[in-house]
């Protein structure tokens, strides 16, 4: 598949820390984009059942709301990563931060064994926006919440879920590349 034919997948995730080493995903939230006219095509929310909670560090679980009662139907890591699996054939992986989601997610495809099918560039927002700083003067932090008041946009809710996290990355995507 051509490169500029392949869809975007903007991934955002909520973690029970920082380190892919130790930590986890506990919800994953997936936008699926055409990538010419920046259009949802599809689109994946889910919880992910910790299976190491106790390694968890209590102010992540506290910006993402981690509570046992709203995981309580939290799917196992391997049945979420199929699903992602199957709706990223191809796609190219869009996160505010990459190297930290694509971590964490290069990380659930190997603990899962289930095979990763996206294409192997990555694409950040951090990135975007810093190369496109020329058009939007002003715009000096690259920062989710950073660009999102740059550009007029809500701030994501607190706590942060994963689907609201990528909502927001794809509407700095479009100021980004549209304005």
């Amino acid at each position: 598949m051509e490169f500029f034919k392949r869809p975007l997948a903007i991934t955002d995730l909520e973690l029970t820390g920082l380190d892919a080493q130790i930590h986890e995903i506990i919800e994953l939230g997936l936008l699926v984009m055409d990538q010419k006219t920046l259009k949802v095509i599809d689109k994946f929310e889910v919880k992910i059942k910790p299976e190491h909670i106790k390694t968890a560090v209590r102010k992540a679980l506290e910006a993402n709301g981690y509570n046992e009662r709203d995981w309580k139907r939290a799917w196992p890591l391997k049945d979420a990563l199929e699903i992602y699996a199957e709706k990223t054939k191809n796609a190219i992986f869009l996160a505010q931060n990459a190297y930290s989601d694509w971590a964490f997610i290069n990380e659930a495809f190997k603990k899962s064994a289930v095979e990763d099918p996206l294409d192997y560039h990555r694409l950040d927002l951090f990135s975007i926006g810093w190369s496109r700083r020329d058009r939007f003067p002003g715009l000096a932090k690259f920062s989710l919440s950073s660009m999102c008041k740059y550009f007029g946009i809500e701030p994501e809710p607190k706590p942060h879920r994963a689907m609201n996290g990528a909502k927001k990355n794809l509407e700095v995507l479009r100021k980004l590349l549209v304005s």
